[in-house]
């Protein structure tokens, strides 16, 4: 029989514009999960709002059944948003939130959950998929075939999030569930990185062995690109281990 074993690594750089890094990641290999939340730019406490989504999902006890923790990891996210609601309510300000996306694994089934444009992307035989979609004004407007992802990459209005957690009374997150392989390289980012980099550089990086080195180079991709926002990358590495019963 065999058995999947996940390799990953985490790095995030504040950039080289921003005075606070408003990205927080979380990197829990052992129990199957890799978080990627990016607190709004331009909203107050942003960084307040993304590290508690981490610290929140950190706590919480790995489930045997990839279903039941999606039952967990989606009430989580839900008790966050309302406490970040009440946060923005008592501080007297407009709008506090974060985008987040998680990848969770149990075997060789995996599972994403998102909102907003932080991303997970699949490198599989060479090929470059993207899992999520992003949740973005410039992504509806491509949905309808107004702009080009190339217009997109360049539009003013690129930052827009149309879901992000505690921007809405009630959470909605988009869902993915798929297989993993043996072989397989699971990226996930916030869009510092996807502003920056084109899908075919990022693919080139990915196909590198060591998941520490892939992360580093990921963000000075960015950093060359002139990196106007925070940049964070989580890289998993799924490789076969024989087991015996």
């Amino acid at each position: 029989m065999t058995a999947l074993h996940y390799q990953s690594a985490a790095y995030s750089h504040v950039g080289l514009v921003r005075q606070i890094n408003e990205d927080a990641y979380l990197e829990r290999p052992e129990a199957g999960l890799w978080v990627v939340a990016d607190g709004m730019g331009g909203h107050a406490a942003g960084d307040y709002v993304s590290s508690l989504i981490v610290d929140s999902l950190r706590n919480i006890k790995a489930s045997d059944s990839l279903c039941d923790y999606e039952h967990v990891l989606r009430l989580t996210l839900s008790q966050v948003n309302s406490a970040v609601r009440e946060q923005t309510h008592l501080r007297g300000v407009t709008m506090m939130g974060s985008t987040v996306v998680l990848m969770a694994s149990r075997g060789d089934q995996g599972l994403c959950l998102w909102a907003g444009d932080s991303r997970l992307y699949r490198l599989r035989g060479g090929e470059l998929q993207a899992v999520s979609r992003d949740h973005s004004y410039v992504q509806d407007l491509q949905d309808s075939g107004l702009l080009s992802e190339a217009e997109a990459r360049q539009h003013p209005r690129a930052n827009i999030v149309t879901r992000a957690v505690g921007v809405q009374d009630q959470l909605e997150l988009s869902s993915s569930l798929f297989d993993i392989l043996p072989g397989d390289t699971w990226l996930l980012c916030s869009d510092g990185l996807t502003r920056t980099a084109e899908d075919h550089e990022i693919r080139e990086v990915l196909t590198h062995a060591d998941p520490y080195q892939v992360v580093r180079s990921l963000v000075h991709l960015g950093l060359t690109r002139g990196a106007p926002d925070n940049i964070t990358a989580i890289v998993i590495k799924a490789t076969e281990t024989a087991s015996w019963t």
